[in-house]
Protein backbone atom coordinates (compact mmCIF):
# COMPACT_ATOMS: atom_id res chain seq x y z
CA UNK A 1 0.00 0.00 0.00
CA UNK A 2 1.36 3.47 -0.96
CA UNK A 3 -0.11 7.09 -0.99
CA UNK A 4 -2.32 6.36 -3.93
CA UNK A 5 -3.29 2.95 -4.64
CA UNK A 6 -4.78 1.29 -1.01
CA UNK A 7 -6.81 -1.98 -0.86
CA UNK A 8 -9.59 -1.97 2.06
CA UNK A 9 -12.56 -4.84 2.87
CA UNK A 10 -14.87 -2.58 1.82
CA UNK A 11 -15.18 0.57 0.49
CA UNK A 12 -18.02 3.06 0.98
CA UNK A 13 -18.87 5.68 -1.42
CA UNK A 14 -20.89 8.44 0.52
CA UNK A 15 -20.47 9.38 4.21
CA UNK A 16 -23.80 10.45 4.55
CA UNK A 17 -25.72 8.69 7.78
CA UNK A 18 -26.73 6.02 5.95
CA UNK A 19 -22.56 5.53 4.64
CA UNK A 20 -21.67 6.13 8.46
CA UNK A 21 -23.94 3.63 9.47
CA UNK A 22 -22.57 0.97 6.52
CA UNK A 23 -19.00 1.95 7.56
CA UNK A 24 -19.35 1.40 11.36
CA UNK A 25 -21.10 -2.07 10.87
CA UNK A 26 -18.81 -3.40 8.50
CA UNK A 27 -15.81 -2.27 10.71
CA UNK A 28 -17.77 -3.62 14.16
CA UNK A 29 -17.86 -6.87 12.08
CA UNK A 30 -14.08 -6.92 11.92
CA UNK A 31 -13.41 -5.00 8.07
CA UNK A 32 -10.93 -3.05 6.93
CA UNK A 33 -12.93 -0.23 5.93
CA UNK A 34 -12.81 3.21 3.89
CA UNK A 35 -15.45 6.13 3.41
CA UNK A 36 -15.39 8.08 0.24
CA UNK A 37 -17.02 11.99 0.29
CA UNK A 38 -16.92 14.74 -1.00
CA UNK A 39 -18.66 17.47 0.74
CA UNK A 40 -19.33 17.18 4.83
CA UNK A 41 -19.21 14.38 6.49
CA UNK A 42 -23.00 13.81 7.79
CA UNK A 43 -24.95 14.55 4.15
CA UNK A 44 -27.63 15.97 3.64
CA UNK A 45 -29.59 15.44 6.79
CA UNK A 46 -27.10 16.60 9.29
CA UNK A 47 -27.01 19.83 7.24
CA UNK A 48 -29.59 20.34 4.67
CA UNK A 49 -32.54 18.36 5.67
CA UNK A 50 -33.58 16.56 8.98
CA UNK A 51 -31.68 18.77 11.62
CA UNK A 52 -32.11 22.35 10.03
CA UNK A 53 -35.76 21.37 8.96
CA UNK A 54 -37.21 20.32 12.18
CA UNK A 55 -34.86 22.63 13.70
CA UNK A 56 -36.75 25.38 12.00
CA UNK A 57 -40.08 24.38 12.50
CA UNK A 58 -40.08 23.02 16.19
CA UNK A 59 -40.62 27.07 17.08
CA UNK A 60 -43.39 27.21 15.29
CA UNK A 61 -45.11 23.85 16.23
CA UNK A 62 -44.58 24.73 19.92
CA UNK A 63 -45.79 28.40 19.46
CA UNK A 64 -49.04 26.98 17.06
CA UNK A 65 -49.75 24.17 20.27
CA UNK A 66 -49.22 26.81 22.95
CA UNK A 67 -51.45 29.51 21.74
CA UNK A 68 -54.51 26.73 22.34
CA UNK A 69 -53.55 26.12 25.73
CA UNK A 70 -55.52 28.24 28.34
CA UNK A 71 -53.19 30.84 30.17
CA UNK A 72 -50.67 30.38 27.46
CA UNK A 73 -52.19 31.94 24.79
CA UNK A 74 -51.49 34.99 25.39
CA UNK A 75 -48.00 34.61 26.19
CA UNK A 76 -46.96 33.22 22.67
CA UNK A 77 -49.27 35.66 20.85
CA UNK A 78 -46.70 38.07 19.33
CA UNK A 79 -44.10 36.66 16.39
CA UNK A 80 -41.35 34.61 16.84
CA UNK A 81 -37.99 35.60 17.45
CA UNK A 82 -36.69 35.25 13.48
CA UNK A 83 -32.91 35.66 14.69
CA UNK A 84 -33.15 33.17 17.58
CA UNK A 85 -34.83 30.69 15.53
CA UNK A 86 -32.39 30.73 12.61
CA UNK A 87 -29.60 30.81 15.09
CA UNK A 88 -30.87 27.87 16.89
CA UNK A 89 -30.85 26.23 13.13
CA UNK A 90 -27.40 27.17 12.75
CA UNK A 91 -26.52 25.13 15.65
CA UNK A 92 -28.48 22.24 15.07
CA UNK A 93 -26.96 22.02 11.66
CA UNK A 94 -22.92 22.34 13.11
CA UNK A 95 -22.80 25.62 11.44
CA UNK A 96 -22.08 23.75 8.46
CA UNK A 97 -18.62 22.01 9.84
CA UNK A 98 -18.22 18.34 10.41
CA UNK A 99 -15.46 18.08 12.84
CA UNK A 100 -17.66 15.96 15.49
CA UNK A 101 -18.44 13.73 12.44
CA UNK A 102 -14.97 13.10 11.61
CA UNK A 103 -14.15 12.62 15.51
CA UNK A 104 -16.82 9.94 15.22
CA UNK A 105 -15.36 8.12 12.24
CA UNK A 106 -11.84 7.89 13.99
CA UNK A 107 -13.74 6.26 17.23
CA UNK A 108 -14.55 3.68 15.34
CA UNK A 109 -11.84 3.22 13.02
CA UNK A 110 -13.01 3.86 9.41
CA UNK A 111 -10.43 5.86 7.28
CA UNK A 112 -11.85 8.39 5.83
CA UNK A 113 -10.74 9.68 2.07
CA UNK A 114 -12.43 13.47 1.29
CA UNK A 115 -12.57 13.52 -2.48
CA UNK A 116 -14.99 12.71 -5.39
CA UNK A 117 -15.06 8.89 -5.54
CA UNK A 118 -16.33 7.22 -8.81
CA UNK A 119 -16.07 3.35 -9.85
CA UNK A 120 -13.32 2.54 -12.06
CA UNK A 121 -14.59 -1.26 -12.87
CA UNK A 122 -15.77 -4.32 -10.45
CA UNK A 123 -14.67 -3.52 -7.13
CA UNK A 124 -12.46 -0.47 -7.65
CA UNK A 125 -13.00 2.87 -6.73
CA UNK A 126 -10.98 5.88 -8.01
CA UNK A 127 -11.05 9.65 -5.96
CA UNK A 128 -10.09 12.47 -7.17
CA UNK A 129 -9.28 14.40 -3.93
CA UNK A 130 -9.15 18.55 -3.62
CA UNK A 131 -5.58 18.89 -3.64
CA UNK A 132 -5.80 16.79 -7.36
CA UNK A 133 -4.02 13.68 -6.45
CA UNK A 134 -5.88 10.46 -7.69
CA UNK A 135 -6.43 7.42 -5.18
CA UNK A 136 -7.10 4.36 -6.36
CA UNK A 137 -8.87 1.73 -4.10
CA UNK A 138 -9.75 -1.92 -4.43
CA UNK A 139 -12.43 -3.67 -2.31
CA UNK A 140 -11.57 -7.64 -1.56
CA UNK A 141 -15.26 -8.14 -0.57
CA UNK A 142 -18.11 -5.22 -1.16
CA UNK A 143 -18.17 -1.49 -2.36
CA UNK A 144 -21.49 -0.07 -0.97
CA UNK A 145 -22.77 3.25 -2.64
CA UNK A 146 -24.59 5.72 -0.11
CA UNK A 147 -24.77 8.64 -2.11
CA UNK A 148 -28.34 9.82 -1.67
CA UNK A 149 -30.12 12.19 -3.49
CA UNK A 150 -30.85 15.86 -4.79
CA UNK A 151 -33.77 17.93 -5.43
CA UNK A 152 -35.11 16.55 -9.17
CA UNK A 153 -35.71 20.29 -11.27
CA UNK A 154 -38.51 20.35 -13.99
CA UNK A 155 -37.79 21.64 -16.84
CA UNK A 156 -39.66 24.53 -17.02
CA UNK A 157 -38.16 27.61 -19.34
CA UNK A 158 -36.45 30.19 -17.64
CA UNK A 159 -35.80 28.10 -14.42
CA UNK A 160 -31.81 28.44 -14.85
CA UNK A 161 -32.18 32.59 -14.53
CA UNK A 162 -33.98 32.67 -11.22
CA UNK A 163 -31.78 30.32 -9.00
CA UNK A 164 -34.52 28.87 -7.58
CA UNK A 165 -34.59 27.58 -3.80
CA UNK A 166 -34.03 23.51 -3.36
CA UNK A 167 -34.75 22.11 -0.19
CA UNK A 168 -31.25 22.60 0.60
CA UNK A 169 -31.54 26.68 0.18
CA UNK A 170 -34.93 26.19 1.70
CA UNK A 171 -33.24 24.81 5.49
CA UNK A 172 -30.33 27.25 5.22
CA UNK A 173 -31.41 30.42 4.08
CA UNK A 174 -30.28 33.19 6.17
CA UNK A 175 -32.81 35.94 5.69
CA UNK A 176 -36.67 35.52 5.60
CA UNK A 177 -37.87 36.12 1.75
CA UNK A 178 -41.17 38.99 2.09
CA UNK A 179 -42.85 36.65 -0.49
CA UNK A 180 -42.27 32.92 -1.07
CA UNK A 181 -43.75 30.90 -3.57
CA UNK A 182 -43.54 26.94 -2.71
CA UNK A 183 -44.00 24.35 -6.18
CA UNK A 184 -45.14 21.16 -5.19
CA UNK A 185 -47.63 19.55 -2.60
CA UNK A 186 -45.40 16.94 -0.80
CA UNK A 187 -43.60 16.58 2.73
CA UNK A 188 -40.87 19.09 1.76
CA UNK A 189 -42.91 21.55 0.33
CA UNK A 190 -45.92 21.69 3.75
CA UNK A 191 -42.93 21.66 6.39
CA UNK A 192 -41.10 24.60 4.43
CA UNK A 193 -44.17 26.49 3.51
CA UNK A 194 -44.93 25.82 7.39
CA UNK A 195 -41.68 27.46 8.46
CA UNK A 196 -41.32 30.41 6.37
CA UNK A 197 -44.71 31.29 6.65
CA UNK A 198 -44.67 31.95 10.38
CA UNK A 199 -41.07 33.33 10.10
CA UNK A 200 -42.51 36.29 8.30
CA UNK A 201 -43.28 35.29 4.47
CA UNK A 202 -46.42 35.17 2.61
CA UNK A 203 -46.16 31.96 1.10
CA UNK A 204 -48.03 30.95 -2.07
CA UNK A 205 -48.24 27.22 -2.88
CA UNK A 206 -48.45 25.98 -6.37
CA UNK A 207 -49.41 22.39 -6.51
CA UNK A 208 -50.23 20.41 -9.58
CA UNK A 209 -52.59 18.00 -7.95
CA UNK A 210 -55.96 18.31 -6.03
CA UNK A 211 -54.51 17.82 -2.65
CA UNK A 212 -51.42 17.88 -0.28
CA UNK A 213 -49.75 14.93 0.87
CA UNK A 214 -51.37 12.54 -2.37
CA UNK A 215 -49.12 9.49 -0.66
CA UNK A 216 -50.79 9.35 2.91
CA UNK A 217 -54.29 8.93 3.42
CA UNK A 218 -56.20 11.90 2.02
CA UNK A 219 -57.96 13.46 5.44
CA UNK A 220 -53.35 13.95 6.55
CA UNK A 221 -53.98 16.41 3.48
CA UNK A 222 -56.96 17.80 4.36
CA UNK A 223 -56.30 18.46 7.87
CA UNK A 224 -52.53 19.79 6.55
CA UNK A 225 -54.29 22.06 3.95
CA UNK A 226 -56.64 23.36 6.25
CA UNK A 227 -53.62 24.17 8.51
CA UNK A 228 -51.44 26.04 6.59
CA UNK A 229 -54.61 28.07 5.33
CA UNK A 230 -55.29 29.36 8.85
CA UNK A 231 -52.23 30.34 9.32
CA UNK A 232 -52.37 33.10 6.23
CA UNK A 233 -50.71 30.14 3.67
CA UNK A 234 -52.30 31.14 0.11
CA UNK A 235 -52.83 27.22 -1.53
CA UNK A 236 -53.63 26.87 -5.10
CA UNK A 237 -54.66 23.45 -6.00
CA UNK A 238 -54.37 22.39 -9.94
CA UNK A 239 -51.87 24.58 -10.57
CA UNK A 240 -48.63 24.76 -12.96
CA UNK A 241 -45.72 27.05 -13.66
CA UNK A 242 -45.09 27.56 -17.58
CA UNK A 243 -42.08 29.96 -17.05
CA UNK A 244 -40.06 31.83 -14.84
CA UNK A 245 -37.83 34.85 -15.50
CA UNK A 246 -36.19 36.95 -12.70
CA UNK A 247 -36.41 40.92 -12.93
CA UNK A 248 -34.79 43.25 -10.79
CA UNK A 249 -34.73 40.99 -7.75
CA UNK A 250 -38.05 39.90 -8.02
CA UNK A 251 -38.99 36.06 -9.36
CA UNK A 252 -42.04 36.03 -12.19
CA UNK A 253 -44.22 33.29 -12.73
CA UNK A 254 -46.33 32.79 -15.40
CA UNK A 255 -48.69 30.06 -14.67
CA UNK A 256 -50.31 27.62 -17.10
CA UNK A 257 -54.01 29.46 -16.62
CA UNK A 258 -52.21 32.39 -17.65
CA UNK A 259 -52.12 34.33 -14.75
CA UNK A 260 -48.92 35.11 -13.19
CA UNK A 261 -47.21 35.68 -9.68
CA UNK A 262 -44.51 37.46 -8.16
CA UNK A 263 -42.29 36.05 -5.16
CA UNK A 264 -39.11 37.10 -4.24
CA UNK A 265 -37.99 33.67 -3.74
CA UNK A 266 -39.41 30.23 -5.56
CA UNK A 267 -38.80 26.60 -4.04
CA UNK A 268 -39.03 23.64 -6.07
CA UNK A 269 -40.30 20.98 -4.08
CA UNK A 270 -40.95 18.52 -6.93
CA UNK A 271 -39.19 15.60 -5.82
CA UNK A 272 -35.66 13.78 -6.10
CA UNK A 273 -33.00 11.91 -8.48
CA UNK A 274 -30.46 9.79 -7.11
CA UNK A 275 -26.92 11.05 -7.16
CA UNK A 276 -25.69 8.07 -9.74
CA UNK A 277 -24.85 10.30 -12.77
CA UNK A 278 -21.05 10.87 -12.10
CA UNK A 279 -20.72 8.10 -10.33
CA UNK A 280 -18.69 5.60 -13.21
CA UNK A 281 -22.15 3.51 -13.05
CA UNK A 282 -21.24 2.81 -17.18
CA UNK A 283 -17.51 1.30 -15.83
CA UNK A 284 -19.86 -1.82 -14.74
CA UNK A 285 -22.37 -1.91 -17.21
CA UNK A 286 -24.57 0.16 -15.57
CA UNK A 287 -26.34 3.94 -16.38
CA UNK A 288 -25.33 6.81 -15.05
CA UNK A 289 -28.19 8.76 -13.61
CA UNK A 290 -30.67 5.51 -12.54
CA UNK A 291 -32.25 4.62 -9.09
CA UNK A 292 -30.06 1.17 -8.04
CA UNK A 293 -31.82 -1.69 -8.07
CA UNK A 294 -31.58 -3.97 -5.05
CA UNK A 295 -32.46 -7.27 -3.69
CA UNK A 296 -33.17 -7.31 0.98
CA UNK A 297 -29.47 -7.53 1.71
CA UNK A 298 -28.97 -4.54 -0.64
CA UNK A 299 -26.95 -5.95 -3.42
CA UNK A 300 -27.57 -4.89 -6.48
CA UNK A 301 -29.57 -6.99 -8.97
CA UNK A 302 -27.92 -5.89 -12.21
CA UNK A 303 -24.04 -6.59 -11.07
CA UNK A 304 -22.57 -9.71 -11.03
CA UNK A 305 -20.56 -11.69 -8.46
CA UNK A 306 -22.54 -9.41 -5.48
CA UNK A 307 -19.62 -7.29 -4.51
CA UNK A 308 -21.96 -4.27 -5.51
CA UNK A 309 -23.88 -2.68 -2.54
CA UNK A 310 -26.59 0.56 -2.51
CA UNK A 311 -27.52 1.34 0.48
CA UNK A 312 -30.41 4.47 1.27
CA UNK A 313 -32.44 6.76 -0.77
CA UNK A 314 -30.47 5.96 -3.59
CA UNK A 315 -31.86 2.11 -4.08
CA UNK A 316 -35.67 4.14 -3.90
CA UNK A 317 -36.62 1.47 -1.66
CA UNK A 318 -37.75 4.22 1.33
CA UNK A 319 -36.84 7.71 1.29
CA UNK A 320 -36.32 8.72 4.55
CA UNK A 321 -32.66 9.11 6.96
CA UNK A 322 -34.27 6.78 9.65
CA UNK A 323 -35.25 4.08 6.81
CA UNK A 324 -31.56 4.24 5.36
CA UNK A 325 -29.73 3.86 8.83
CA UNK A 326 -32.09 0.44 9.19
CA UNK A 327 -30.53 -0.49 5.81
CA UNK A 328 -27.45 0.33 6.98
CA UNK A 329 -27.40 -1.61 9.59
CA UNK A 330 -28.63 -4.50 7.67
CA UNK A 331 -25.96 -3.76 4.71
CA UNK A 332 -23.13 -3.54 6.71
CA UNK A 333 -24.16 -7.14 8.71
CA UNK A 334 -25.03 -8.87 5.46
CA UNK A 335 -21.29 -7.66 4.27
CA UNK A 336 -19.82 -9.01 7.04
CA UNK A 337 -21.83 -12.58 7.62
CA UNK A 338 -20.76 -12.84 3.43
CA UNK A 339 -17.09 -12.06 4.16
CA UNK A 340 -16.60 -14.71 7.05
CA UNK A 341 -18.41 -17.43 4.80
CA UNK A 342 -21.31 -17.44 7.28
CA UNK A 343 -25.00 -18.04 6.89
CA UNK A 344 -27.08 -15.47 5.54
CA UNK A 345 -30.74 -15.40 7.05
CA UNK A 346 -32.59 -12.93 4.49
CA UNK A 347 -35.97 -14.67 5.08
CA UNK A 348 -38.81 -12.16 5.94
CA UNK A 349 -37.97 -10.16 9.31
CA UNK A 350 -34.96 -12.02 9.02
CA UNK A 351 -31.90 -10.60 10.22
CA UNK A 352 -30.46 -9.96 7.07
CA UNK A 353 -33.60 -8.65 5.20
CA UNK A 354 -34.86 -5.66 4.92
CA UNK A 355 -38.50 -6.51 5.59
CA UNK A 356 -39.53 -3.18 7.04
CA UNK A 357 -38.79 -1.37 3.82
CA UNK A 358 -41.95 -2.52 2.52
CA UNK A 359 -43.82 -3.54 5.72
CA UNK A 360 -43.46 -1.13 8.49
CA UNK A 361 -42.07 2.39 6.87
CA UNK A 362 -42.65 5.26 9.63
CA UNK A 363 -42.91 8.94 8.74
CA UNK A 364 -43.81 11.86 10.47
CA UNK A 365 -44.70 14.91 8.79
CA UNK A 366 -43.51 18.39 11.03
CA UNK A 367 -46.52 20.42 10.29
CA UNK A 368 -49.44 21.43 12.16
CA UNK A 369 -51.05 19.58 12.45
CA UNK A 370 -48.53 16.81 12.31
CA UNK A 371 -49.05 13.48 10.61
CA UNK A 372 -47.68 10.45 11.54
CA UNK A 373 -47.98 7.01 9.16
CA UNK A 374 -46.90 3.55 8.98
CA UNK A 375 -47.62 0.45 6.86
CA UNK A 376 -50.41 0.75 4.19
CA UNK A 377 -52.16 3.38 3.60
CA UNK A 378 -55.81 2.58 2.29
CA UNK A 379 -55.12 2.83 -1.49
CA UNK A 380 -52.18 0.25 -1.06
CA UNK A 381 -53.91 -2.38 0.97
CA UNK A 382 -57.03 -2.35 -1.62
CA UNK A 383 -54.18 -2.12 -4.41
CA UNK A 384 -52.64 -5.28 -3.06
CA UNK A 385 -56.01 -7.32 -2.91
CA UNK A 386 -55.83 -7.77 0.70
CA UNK A 387 -58.84 -8.15 2.94
CA UNK A 388 -58.97 -5.09 4.95
CA UNK A 389 -60.81 -3.43 7.65
CA UNK A 390 -60.87 0.24 7.85
CA UNK A 391 -61.32 1.75 11.67
CA UNK A 392 -61.28 5.91 12.09
CA UNK A 393 -61.57 7.45 14.62
CA UNK A 394 -62.03 11.33 15.61
CA UNK A 395 -58.63 12.27 18.31
CA UNK A 396 -60.74 14.89 19.55
CA UNK A 397 -63.12 12.76 21.43
CA UNK A 398 -60.18 10.99 23.35
CA UNK A 399 -59.27 12.92 26.97
CA UNK A 400 -55.99 13.10 26.25
CA UNK A 401 -56.76 15.56 23.01
CA UNK A 402 -58.53 17.82 25.56
CA UNK A 403 -55.32 18.25 27.60
CA UNK A 404 -53.17 18.78 24.79
CA UNK A 405 -55.13 21.82 24.05
CA UNK A 406 -58.12 23.93 23.37
CA UNK A 407 -60.38 22.57 19.91
CA UNK A 408 -57.68 20.10 19.17
CA UNK A 409 -59.18 18.58 15.57
CA UNK A 410 -57.35 15.05 14.75
CA UNK A 411 -58.30 11.72 13.35
CA UNK A 412 -56.77 8.35 13.44
CA UNK A 413 -57.24 5.45 10.89
CA UNK A 414 -56.15 1.64 11.48
CA UNK A 415 -56.08 -0.82 9.21
CA UNK A 416 -56.89 -4.30 10.51
CA UNK A 417 -55.17 -7.69 7.62
CA UNK A 418 -58.39 -9.58 8.37
CA UNK A 419 -57.00 -12.68 7.34
CA UNK A 420 -53.64 -12.11 9.66
CA UNK A 421 -55.92 -10.28 12.22
CA UNK A 422 -52.93 -8.01 12.60
CA UNK A 423 -52.16 -4.17 12.01
CA UNK A 424 -51.55 -3.71 8.18
CA UNK A 425 -50.84 0.35 8.39
CA UNK A 426 -52.08 3.66 11.20
CA UNK A 427 -51.73 7.22 10.08
CA UNK A 428 -52.59 9.79 13.02
CA UNK A 429 -53.40 13.78 12.06
CA UNK A 430 -53.17 16.48 14.71
CA UNK A 431 -51.07 18.08 17.05
CA UNK A 432 -48.70 16.18 18.56
CA UNK A 433 -49.16 12.44 17.05
CA UNK A 434 -46.02 12.20 15.90
CA UNK A 435 -44.86 10.50 19.26
CA UNK A 436 -47.72 8.21 18.63
CA UNK A 437 -46.01 6.47 16.06
CA UNK A 438 -43.29 4.00 17.51
CA UNK A 439 -46.21 2.27 18.71
CA UNK A 440 -48.04 2.11 15.55
CA UNK A 441 -44.52 0.92 14.22
CA UNK A 442 -44.23 -1.76 17.00
CA UNK A 443 -47.53 -3.27 16.35
CA UNK A 444 -47.37 -3.41 12.64
CA UNK A 445 -43.61 -4.59 12.36
CA UNK A 446 -43.98 -7.19 15.28
CA UNK A 447 -47.31 -8.20 13.36
CA UNK A 448 -49.35 -8.24 16.99
CA UNK A 449 -52.54 -10.21 17.02
CA UNK A 450 -55.39 -7.51 17.35
CA UNK A 451 -56.51 -9.97 20.68
CA UNK A 452 -53.11 -9.52 22.20
CA UNK A 453 -52.66 -5.18 21.57
CA UNK A 454 -56.87 -5.69 23.45
CA UNK A 455 -54.66 -6.22 26.76
CA UNK A 456 -51.95 -2.80 25.53
CA UNK A 457 -53.36 -0.83 27.89
CA UNK A 458 -52.72 3.11 27.07
CA UNK A 459 -52.01 5.53 29.89
CA UNK A 460 -55.17 8.31 31.15
CA UNK A 461 -55.23 10.90 30.19
CA UNK A 462 -53.16 10.75 26.99
CA UNK A 463 -53.41 10.96 23.47
CA UNK A 464 -52.67 7.44 22.84
CA UNK A 465 -55.58 6.25 24.47
CA UNK A 466 -56.39 6.56 20.86
CA UNK A 467 -55.36 2.61 20.60
CA UNK A 468 -58.72 1.90 22.48
CA UNK A 469 -60.99 4.02 21.49
CA UNK A 470 -59.72 2.23 17.80
CA UNK A 471 -59.82 -1.55 18.78
CA UNK A 472 -63.07 -0.38 20.70
CA UNK A 473 -64.62 0.85 17.46
CA UNK A 474 -63.47 -2.53 15.70
CA UNK A 475 -64.95 -4.79 17.94
CA UNK A 476 -68.36 -2.65 18.03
Amino acid sequence: MNETTRTYDVIVIGAGPVGENVAERARAAGLSTVIVERELLGGECSFWACDPSKALLRPVVARADARRVPGLGQAVAGPLDVEAVLAHRDKMASYWKDEDQVDWLNSVSVDLIRGHGRLDGPRKVSVQTPDGETVALTARHAVAVSTGTSAALPPIPGLDTVHPWTSREATSADKVPGRLAVVGGGVVAVEMATAWQALGSQVTMLVLEDALLQRMEPFAGELVTDGLRQAGVDIRFGTSVTSLAREGGEVRITLADGGHLAADEILLATGRAPRTWDLGLETIGLTPGDWLKVDDTFRVTDVADGWFYAVGDVNHRALMTHQGKYQARIAGAVIGARAKGEPVDDTRWGAHAATADSAAVPQVVFTHPEVAAVGLTTREAEQSGRRIKVVDYDLAHVAGAHQYAEGYRGQARMLIDLDRNTVAGVTFAGPGVGELLHSATIAVAGEVPIDRLWHAVPAFPTISEVWLRLLETHRG
